[in-house]
Parts: structure tokens; C-alpha cells; sequence
């Protein structure tokens, strides 16, 4: 396989994680969390893939996870996630912190489907 037709093939991966592609289950926690956040992250704790786990990430100084290589913009940004910050990030990582890595992901702007995801990451 080329390198275009992967990087093509991962952008449209990549794509149903955006703002623009929320459904009508999207407001099942899971459902919600798989649909936006289970291609790059996971929930247990040492797990990293694409992006970091996301274990106990409320409390949690952002960029701080063991053997994740993070933005030094994120790294640097003093965040430290609680539901308000994470509210935020997950709208618009950009309007959150300028040169994270969390790219192409845009954000989601339904606020029901938001909640959903802060639910799983809350272990609710």
C-alpha cells in the first residue's frame, strides 16, 4: 500500500471522530465514547495508543501520563482535567490549547452527546 492511500484511509478513520459526524445514538454514553474517542483511546490505565488512556483522567495534570509523547503546548498548558476543562477540550481542543497533537479531530458540538462522553470518562 502507498503512503497517500494510508494517510487517505486514516483521515477518513479519522474523519468520524469530528464535530460533523454525531448520530442519533450518540447520546448513549458508550455508544458516544466509541464513536468519538475508541479509535485513538482507551480506558485502562497503562493502555496508550494512538492517543493516551484516559484512566482516571478526572484530577489528572494534563500531558501526564507515563510514556505518552505529548505537544509540548499540552505538556506546558497547566491544565489540570476536571469537568469544565474537559467540557472544553472535547468542543474544541483548539479553543482549548494551541499546537496539541489531537489532530484531525474538530470537536463535537452537541452538548448532550459532550455529556455523554464525560460520563464514561467519569466511570458512570
Amino acid at each position: 500500500m502507498h503512503r497517500p492511500v494510508i494517510a487517505a484511509a486514516f483521515l477518513i478513520t479519522a474523519g468520524a471522530v469530528s464535530a460533523q459526524d454525531t448520530g442519533p445514538d450518540d447520546t448513549d454514553p458508550q455508544v458516544a465514547f466509541n464513536n468519538h474517542c475508541r479509535t485513538c483511546h482507551v480506558l485502562e490505565e497503562g493502555d496508550n495508543r494512538l492517543g493516551p488512556n484516559l484512566y482516571e483522567i478526572f484530577g489528572r495534570d494534563a500531558g501526564s501520563v507515563e510514556g505518552f509523547a505529548y505537544s509540548s503546548a499540552l505538556e506546558s498548558s497547566g491544565i489540570t482535567w476536571d469537568e469544565e476543562t474537559l467540557d472544553a477540550w472535547i468542543e474544541s481542543p483548539d479553543d482549548v490549547v494551541r499546537g496539541h497533537r489531537m489532530k484531525p479531530y474538530s470537536g463535537i458540538d452537541e452538548e448532550e452527546v459532550r455529556a455523554a462522553i464525560l460520563q464514561v470518562l467519569q466511570g458512570e
